[in-house]
């Protein structure tokens, strides 16, 4: 089976994140082991967004949402630092500023969106106000519980407009969570990542679980697909995400497009010029 079916998850179904094991491998022992199959899959990212921003009849929007630690960050440097940045770009969700809170929820996304040739990642997104928002009673249940249409609906608009649209939830395990705040401790490297609220919010666990269950139900779509990707392995979530952005490229079957200049013409001028 391929990666697309194999992690997506179908719209309608009811998602309880206990049945997907955070730690599978899909048969690779170790990163060695996958090494190859990982460089393939970057080298192809890289030949079909040249594709993408030459053909410039689709944009491409991958959303990844994650706990914390969960890698989005890796996954960014990882696997969709293979594109040319020329067309590639981040957009990162952080606490909404003042003219973001004066809009409605879903502005900051929208002005954010991929313009035609463009991938654009979102790193968060506006998941987070049936998350975060949610989990942390920023705004009462009546107003929250509305958003999943209106993400639905957003998501709905831009694939009508060609938008291809992968969103990807970083699966890992409280254990492994642990074991990576752990190594930013160890690590002065990684010193400047650690923050109290990072701590406070494993209090929150078993809440964000259910408003991931209840994001990823309702708003995994046909034409905006959810995935939920085993990422208690680093070098497998950058395996599986660069694998499904693959495949689902490779089935919009696009082509370069036709030359706008006389080439014969411009031939004839540069063996001119050269003398031959």
């Amino acid at each position: 089976m391929n990666y697309l079916e194999r992690f997506k998850v179908a719209a309608g179904s009811k998602v309880k994140l206990k049945d997907h094991d955070p730690a599978f491998k899909d048969g690779h022992e170790s990163y060695e082991s996958a090494a190859e199959e990982i460089a393939h899959y970057a080298e192809r990212l890289r030949e079909l967004q040249e594709l993408l921003y030459a053909e410039r009849r689709h944009s491409l929007l991958i959303c990844l949402q994650a706990l914390d630690t969960g890698g989005k960050d890796g996954a960014i440097n990882h696997v969709l630092g293979a594109m040319n940045p020329q067309g590639c770009r981040v957009a990162a969700f952080k606490q909404p500023s003042a003219e973001e809170l004066a809009h409605d929820f879903l502005w900051r996304a929208h002005k954010v969106a991929p313009a035609r040739g463009e991938v654009a990642i979102f790193n968060r997104s506006h998941y987070e106000d049936v998350l975060v928002v949610r989990v942390h009673n920023l705004v009462p249940k009546e107003v929250w519980t509305r958003r999943y249409e209106g993400i639905n609906a957003f998501e709905e608009g831009l694939a009508e407009h060609d938008t291809q649209i992968l969103k990807f939830y970083l699966h890992i395990s409280k254990e492994e969570q642990l074991r990576r705040f752990k190594a930013r401790l160890d690590d002065p490297a990684k010193h400047w990542k650690i923050s109290e609220a990072d701590y406070k919010e494993r209090g929150y666990w078993d809440d964000y679980v259910a408003a991931y269950e209840e994001a990823l139900s309702r708003c995994s779509t046909g034409r905006a697909p959810w995935f939920i990707i085993p990422a208690d392995h680093k070098w497998f979530r950058n395996l599986a995400i660069a694998r499904i952005v693959v495949e689902h490229m490779e089935s919009l079957k696009m082509a370069y497009p036709k030359p706008t200049a006389d080439l014969d013409h411009i031939r004839k001028e540069y063996h001119a010029a050269k003398g031959v």
